[in-house]
């Protein structure tokens, strides 16, 4: 690869892990922590969690946008220039975490681990009836590369998986479903649901009452999407009504949630700080440094964002 210069614009420490892949598998890039740009016009690649603003006639030399993490939604597709490659982060350690996190979610559920805590708050000894995996149905909104690993895994529990996205899939073990009109029926046989859709405009404020409404009477939602994908006025509707049994929230919108929100105390609520998944600074390097090879070579990039999509 010839020589040039690779801006990374994300968090520092993690860009000092970057520099040393770099510096041991692409010795020729002279790699930089923002704001240590250097010679702008000599900058071909950007990795960024937010990139720096005016790219066109800030880095006129730039051929490839990439996100440091998984999703794009943070990025204004607009305001970048139209033909820059924008290529999102998919890496073994982001799918490994989401998989953990996502497991540990269902099966606590699934086992009434909630309902068991609030009793131990109360002093109360009382088993529960044990529900079978078999007869647990999940599903998972998202059919990405981080969907089907989860389903991959939750098929293995012997759960009854299946998947909603917006075009046709087909996985073992699992029911896939498609488009609107297979929402629906997906909806209705789902005990568990899991979002893990990307924010696009069609998906923002999609986990809404409507959607609530379509599931079974006390289903239960792990929501490890993005924050203005649900409508928490409804979610909590839901839950007082009773329509949903409990709620797993690792995103939110905002982040962090005011102090004062009605999230934080409700019982049926769980929440951690957006940590259900996060790139490992050397898989993500080393996951950047294929795609510069391949760029080079003229080969599809893994990870390329359909502008159109939004993912």
């Amino acid at each position: 690869m010839a020589p040039c210069t690779f801006l990374y614009k994300s968090d520092p420490a993690r860009g000092r892990l970057w520099a040393e892949v770099f510096r041991q598998q692409l010795p020729q890039v002279d790699f930089r922590i923002w704001p240590d740009v250097g010679d702008a016009a000599q900058v071909r690649f950007i990795a960024a969690w937010e990139p720096p603003p005016d790219l066109a006639t800030a880095f006129p030399n730039l051929e490839v946008l990439f996100s440091s993490g998984a999703g794009v939604d943070q990025f204004d597709l607009a305001a970048l220039p139209p033909t820059l490659p924008l290529v999102r982060m998919v890496e073994p350690g982001i799918i490994r975490g989401m998989v953990e996190y996502v497991s540990h979610a269902v099966l606590d559920l699934h086992r009434d681990r909630p309902q068991y805590r609030r009793q131990q708050q109360a002093g109360r000894w009382q088993p529960l009836p044990v529900v079978p995996a078999h007869q647990r149905r999940v599903g998972v909104l998202g059919l990405g590369s981080l969907g089907q690993a989860v389903l991959a895994r939750l098929v293995d529990f012997g759960f009854d998986c299946a998947g909603w996205s917006r075009s046709a899939h087909t996985l073992p073990g699992v029911q896939c479903h498609a488009g609107p009109d297979g929402l629906a029926r997906f909806l209705a046989r789902t005990d568990i649901l899991v979002c893990l859709l990307p924010l696009t405009e069609a998906t923002r404020g999609m986990l809404n009452a409507q959607l609530f409404a379509q599931l079974p009477r006390g289903a239960q939602l792990v929501h490890v999407g993005r924050g203005p994908q649900l409508v928490q006025a409804d979610l909590l509707a839901a839950l007082d009504s009773g329509q949903l049994a409990e709620a797993v929230l690792d995103v939110t919108d905002p982040e962090p949630l005011p102090a004062d929100h009605a999230l934080w105390r409700h019982p049926q609520v769980q929440i951690t700080p957006h940590i259900a998944s996060m790139t490992q600074p050397q898989s993500a390097a080393e996951v950047v440094i294929d795609n510069l090879r391949r760029w080079q070579a003229g080969e599809p990039m893994t990870g390329l964002v359909d502008r159109i999509k939004g993912y």
